[in-house]
C-alpha cells in the first residue's frame, strides 16, 4: 500500500509565509500535508513539478457567491484561478436571514448592487432555509470545487427586522437593534466568520434605492460589533466587513476603532480611490492608522489593478447608453441588436445625438459623464492587453492617431469580433494613470490583497482573476514601475488573507496544513480574453477570464484543475468558524 496519496516532486516551494522558495518535494495524506522536502516513500500518484512552482491554494476573501453556492459544483470563475477557499457574503448583500416575502426584495438588492442578473437568483435559488443557521446547512449540502465561508449581511438582518419599514433612512428602535444583535451572534455562534454592511452611494438596489447600512448609526453597528464579540469570546471568529464611501463628517474610522477596541475583533474595509469618496487613498491608510495606534485592529482592502468597468454591447454598460437610438433597441435580442449596430447607418444616426442624462443618478452622474465622455480614461482591449495602461492606450490616443473622432473610434472598438470587442474603464484605483501607490501597500501588514468580487459585476468586470493577476503582472510583466517578490505576492494571497479570517489550518505548505496546493508554470501564466457567457441559470450573462500556466489545483489532497480544466471532483465544503492546524512534525 502506498505510503502517501499523492507525492508533487521536484518542484519550487513557494510555501506561504513570506520565506525564500525552495526545491523540494510536496507528500499529502488524508487531505493533509504529510511531509516537505525530500520524500523517499511512494504515492498512488505522482505530479512531477520539475521547473513549476509549487504553492498554497489562494484564499479570497471578498466573493459574491451567496446565490451561485447553492446550485454551482465548480465555482468559476475564482476556482480556475487557483483559488481554493472563497469567503462571500461581502459588503451587506446576502439572502439570510430571509422571510419568505423578502424572497424578490433581497434578489434585487443583489442584482442592484452586485450586478448579478435576478432571472438567475430567481430560478437557482431554492430557498430551503429562513435563518442564517438554516442557510449554513443548505450550504453544507452541496460539495464543491473550493472551501465556502460567509458573513452574515446586513441587508437581509434589516429586512428581517424591520420589515416593511425597510427604506432608505430607517432608524431602527433599540428593540431592533436588540434584534439584529442577536441575529448575528446566532450566525457567528453557527459558524458565519463575520458580518458585513455597505455604506456607499455606489451601492443600491435594483430600483435606484439605497441599501440598508447606507445610513446606520454608529450605535447600531457598535451594538452588533459587540454581539459578535460574544460570539468570539464562545469560540467563534468574527471579522467586520465594510464598504463606504467614508465621508469625513459621518467618522468612519472613529466608529470603526471604537467598535474593535471594545467587541475585541478586527474591521476590514475596502481601500479605494474613488470619486465617491471624500477621502484620498493615503488619507485612509493614515486615519485607518492612527486608530489601530490606539489599540483598534482595522485592516484595509486593496485591489491589485484598477477597479472599474469592461465595456461591450452585450454587457451591462457602455458609452452610449444614453443615446436615444441605443435606447430603441436595448431591449432587442441580440442578433437583431447586431445588424443594427453593424448597420452604418444606425451607427452615423447614433453618434449624432446627445447624450439623454434625464433617467440618470444624479447622486453618481460623474461616473455616467466618465462612462459616456470620458475617453481619455478609457482604454482599447487589446488581444494582449496590460491592465496598466498609459495615455498612449486610451481611445482618446487611439483616435487622434487614427484620424477619426473618439466616439466613433470607442463604437467601432465595440464592433470588432462580430461584435464583442471591450473596452476598458478603471473608474476606481487609477486616478493617478498607474499603480505606483499600490506598490508599498504590498508591503503593509495591516492591507491584505481583495476586492476581487468574485461572482459578482457578471456583465461589468471580471476581476475573480486577481490572484492570476498578482502573478503575471506585479511578480514577472510590471513594465511601468517597480514588482514584487513571488514570496510576498504568495504570502499575502494565502497565510495573510486566511489568518484575518481564523482559518489557521491553511494558506502555508508545511506538514498538518490542508493540502491544498497549487502547481503553475510561470512562464506560460498568462491570462486569458474576457468573454460574455450565458451560462447561468435562466440564461444570465456573466464576463469570464481563464488562464493558461496553472498545471495542476488541489483541494483537500484531490486534484480539482488540471490546466484549466475541472477534472470533476468537489472535495470542497462548508466552513464553519476559525479552522485551527494540528501540525505535525516536519519531515526530516
Amino acid at each position: 500500500m502506498p505510503a502517501f496519496d499523492l507525492i508533487i516532486r521536484g518542484g519550487t516551494i513557494v510555501d506561504g509565509t513570506g520565506a525564500e522558495r525552495f526545491a523540494g518535494d510536496v507528500a499529502v495524506k488524508d487531505g493533509l500535508i504529510a511531509q516537505v522536502g525530500t520524500v523517499t516513500g511512494d504515492a498512488a500518484r505522482e505530479i512531477d513539478a520539475t521547473g513549476k512552482i509549487v504553492a498554497p491554494g489562494f484564499v479570497d476573501i471578498h466573493t459574491h457567491y451567496d446565490g451561485q453556492a447553492t446550485w454551482d459544483q465548480e465555482m468559476a470563475p475564482s476556482s480556475w484561478h487557483g483559488v481554493t477557499t472563497v469567503v462571500m457574503g461581502n459588503c451587506g448583500v446576502g439572502f439570510a436571514p430571509a422571510k419568505p416575502d423578502r424572497h424578490e426584495w433581497l434578489i434585487s438588492l443583489m442584482e442592484g448592487v452586485e450586478d448579478i442578473p435576478g432571472t438567475a437568483l430567481a430560478e437557482g435559488i431554492t430557498w430551503d432555509w429562513e435563518t442564517f443557521p438554516e442557510y449554513l446547512d443548505a450550504l453544507e449540502k452541496l460539495p464543491r470545487t473550493v472551501d465556502i465561508g460567509t458573513h452574515v449581511p446586513h441587508g437581509a438582518v434589516r429586512a428581517y427586522v424591520l420589515g416593511d419599514r425597510e427604506q432608505p433612512g430607517a432608524v431602527p428602535t433599540s428593540e431592533d437593534i436588540a434584534k439584529m444583535s442577536a441575529i448575528v451572534e446566532e450566525g457567528v455562534r453557527a459558524g458565519a466568520l463575520g458580518f458585513s454592511t455597505s455604506r456607499t452611494v455606489l451601492h443600491k438596489s435594483v430600483d435606484g434605492e439605497l441599501v440598508p447600512g447606507t445610513t446606520a448609526t454608529p450605535e447600531e453597528l457598535v451594538a452588533i460589533g459587540h454581539a459578535m464579540g460574544r460570539a468570539k469570546d464562545a469560540g467563534g471568529h468574527a471579522v467586520f466587513e465594510m464598504a463606504s464611501d467614508l465621508q469625513r463628517d459621518w467618522n468612519e474610522f472613529e466608529w470603526m476603532g471604537k467598535l474593535s477596541r471594545e467587541a475585541g475583533i478586527p474591521v476590514t474595509f475596502a481601500a479605494l480611490e474613488s470619486i465617491a469618496k471624500e477621502m484620498p487613498l493615503k488619507e485612509q491608510i493614515e486615519t485607518m492608522r492612527a486608530e489601530n495606534d490606539n489599540g483598534a485592529n482595522i485592516v484595509a482592502q486593496i485591489a491589485l489593478r484598477g477597479n472599474g468597468i469592461i465595456m461591450a454591447w452585450q454587457g451591462t454598460v457602455n458609452p452610449f447608453v444614453y443615446r436615444p437610438s441605443w435606447q430603441a433597441i436595448a431591449e432587442l435580442p441580440w442578433e437583431e441588436q447586431k445588424a443594427k449596430l453593424l448597420d452604418p447607418a444606425f451607427k452615423k444616426q447614433l453618434l449624432s445625438e446627445a447624450n439623454d442624462y434625464s433617467e440618470a443618478p444624479m447622486d453618481i452622474i460623474g461616473v455616467v459623464m466618465v462612462i459616456t465622455q470620458g475617453w481619455a480614461l478609457q482604454y482599447e482591449m487589446d488581444p494582449d492587453f496590460d491592465y496598466e495602461p498609459d495615455e498612449t492606450a486610451s481611445v482618446n490616443a487611439r483616435a487622434k492617431a487614427a484620424g477619426v473622432d473618439p466616439q466613433e473610434y470607442a463604437y467601432d472598438m465595440l464592433c470588432r469580433e462580430d461584435g464583442t470587442g471591450f473596452i476598458y474603464l478603471p473608474i476606481l484605483n487609477y486616478a493617478e494613470g498607474n499603480l505606483d501607490f499600490l506598490y508599498p501597500l504590498q508591503h503593509a501588514d495591516d492591507t491584505v490583497n481583495s476586492l476581487s468580487d468574485g461572482g459578482a459585476h457578471c456583465g461589468t468586470i471580471c476581476d475573480a482573476a486577481s490572484p492570476t493577476f498578482m502573478l503575471e503582472h506585479w511578480v514577472r510583466d510590471r513594465k511601468r514601475g517597480d514588482r514584487i517578490t513571488l514570496e510576498n505576492a504568495i504570502k499575502r494571497q494565502c497565510r495573510d488573507t486566511a489568518m484575518l479570517y481564523g482559518l489557521e489550518d491553511r494558506g502555508v505548505i508545511a506538514p498538518g496544513y490542508l493540502a491544498d496546493i497549487n502547481v503553475i508554470d510561470m512562464e506560460r501564466l498568462k491570462l486569458g480574453r474576457p468573454w460574455l457567457a450565458f451560462d447561468l441559470p435562466a440564461g444570465g450573462k456573466r464576463l469570464l477570464q481563464k488562464a493558461d500556466g496553472y498545471a495542476c489545483t488541489i483541494k483537500n489532497g484531490v486534484v480539482t484543475f488540471e490546466e484549466g480544466k475541472w477534472t470533476g471532483e468537489t472535495p470542497g465544503g462548508l466552513i464553519r468558524g476559525p479552522q485551527r492546524a494540528e501540525l505535525a512534525e516536519a519531515a526530516e
